[in-house]
């Protein structure tokens, strides 16, 4: 609202007053409506006291003419107005000083598709809350199995709440930040990222729970991932290289990034080890082309992890266990090293490549792990990897920062009533494990997914997955007729929300 509207709003106030015989009031304005209102209320808040000057008769039509060549204080009707003159100047610096309070708490409060946020003015101090809702429907066919003793195994279908989480973050004192995610999928309560960070110095550090520094895949949010589900080289790293308690130490430009970091175990309770066991990460990135819709990453990152005193790798279970599940919710795992044990220690090499170019997009990456026994067992050597490419139908690029690719933001969003539909993207991805090395035969899969996803607005996304396998050796799945189950599809859809 323009102050001249104001003004006139509480000179009519002043008006009524005098007309009511009131000479004395007190002014409040409505924060919400800009109204002026001459008593308390909800939202009001007070202007001041205002009193309206009565004009003295005068006794004379002209002034004294010893007054004006005397210069002598004038009395009277222009005393008056004078006065009145001045209170509305009071006024009106008090309309613009509320004014200018209601613009900056606005500034300091914010909704938008990054969720609620709140800082100070000197912005020494911030909060955000943000969270994500994922519902995974999944069903499959031609999943009618039997493990290798026989008995009859078959994939679950059905519904999910497959994420339900709240985040909360912040900065204190402009250097100081904090972040605490917390899931409530599978209607339980699980801690994921929660850390403080120190970003004043050289580089960031971080500590507390939080993602190890290896794979482009694992380091993205799920907000952002292409597919529902990661590929099968994340059936060695999510043992190993997820989430875990330590410090990381990163630094990174338009162009590079770098972490190294050490870690204990996850936050999962482990009441039964000998000590604990830790590990240490690193990762690199370098993009020698980084523009806004042209992009070429690379990626090297390397681990290694010794078990605890009593065998312990990653949480209470001894050893470590590697399998795949087809999806979140089946139940069915087509590969499954089982429980391994005596291991000394597991070394771990991964490799990047990924592009943008416009609406296209294409990239891989290739695990190695070896794992070092003790007890005169062989050492193991198992690898995995996978390619996949897609492509923006609407035309949009997918966004880069700091070594990971974020989703499609639609150009304009879905709406019926300004004939936007969003962005759509189609993505293919083939990837592999192998667990097989030698004698020792824990499996070998390779398999094919398609998505189809419609990005309706920046927070809002619904994904349908097909998923297929390509080839698979020595898996403890069998069919009715003693073979292999190359005929299992796996068709998936999930409603994302995220901000």
């Amino acid at each position: 609202m323009k102050f001249s509207k104001l003004i006139l709003a509480a000179a009519a106030v002043l008006g009524a007053s005098a007309s009511s015989g009131t000479f004395a009031i007190d002014l409040y304005i409505d924060t919400k409506t800009k109204q002026i209102y001459g008593e308390p209320g909800s939202d009001r808040q007070p202007i001041g006291n205002f009193e309206r000057v009565e004009r003295s008769p005068s006794n004379n039509a002209t002034p004294a003419p010893e007054a004006e060549r005397t210069q002598q204080p004038v009395t009277g009707d222009r005393s008056a107005r004078l006065k009145e003159k001045a209170e509305r100047a009071q006024l009106v610096g008090k309309i613009e000083s509320i004014e200018e309070r209601i613009k900056e708490s606005e500034k300091q409060i914010k909704l938008d598709k990054n969720g609620l946020q709140f800082e100070t003015a000197d912005k020494n101090f911030k909060f955000k809350i943000g969270g994500r809702i994922h519902t995974d429907y999944t069903h499959s066919s031609n999943d009618s199995f039997f493990s290798r003793d026989g008995t009859p195994i078959q994939a679950n279908d059905g519904a999910e709440l497959r994420r339900g989480r709240l985040e909360f973050a912040g900065t204190f004192f402009k250097d100081w930040d904090f972040k605490s995610q917390i899931d409530f999928a599978d209607n339980s309560v699980g801690v994921k990222d929660m850390f403080i960070s120190y970003r004043g110095g050289f580089a960031k550090v971080n500590v507390g729970h939080q993602k190890q520094p290896f794979s482009r895949e694992l380091q993205e949010s799920s907000n952002d991932l292409m597919f529902m589900e990661r590929s099968l080289m994340n059936v060695l790293n999510a043992p190993l290289v997820d989430r875990a308690i330590g410090l990381n130490v990163s630094k990174s430009d338009k162009n590079w990034t770098g972490q190294v970091g050490l870690y204990g175990e996850s936050i999962d309770a482990n009441n039964n080890s000998m000590d604990e066991s830790w590990g240490t990460s690193s990762r690199v990135t370098f993009a020698p082309i980084n523009e806004k819709t042209k992009v070429v990453h690379l990626g090297v990152a390397g681990n290694y992890r010794k078990p605890s005193g009593s065998g312990q790798l990653f949480g209470p279970s001894n050893g470590v266990r590697f399998r795949h599940e087809t999806s979140h919710l089946t139940n069915l795992f087509p590969i499954d090293s089982g429980t391994l044990g005596n291991i000394e220690d597991i070394k771990m090499l991964g490799l990047e490549a990924s592009g943008i170019y416009g609406p296209f997009s294409a990239g891989g990456e290739y695990t190695h792990s070896w794992i070092g026994r003790n007890n005169g067992l062989d050492s193991l050597s198992f690898n995995g990897w996978y390619g996949e490419a897609a492509w923006t139908l609407t035309g949009e690029s997918r966004n880069y920062k700091e070594g990971k690719f974020h989703r499609v933001e639609p150009t304009r969003n879905f709406s019926f009533s300004n004939g936007g539909w969003g962005a759509w993207e189609l993505a293919v991805r083939v990837a592999g494990v192998d667990m097989n090395d030698g004698a020792f035969r824990r499996g070998e899969m390779k398999n094919f997914t398609a998505a189809l996803n419609w990005y309706v607005n920046n927070n809002v996304r619904f994904m349908f997955n097909y998923d297929k396998i390509l080839e698979i050796k020595d898996s403890p799945l069998v069919t009715a007729s003693g073979g292999k189950p190359y005929d299992l599809n796996t068709f998936m859809f999930r409603s994302q929300i995220a901000f």
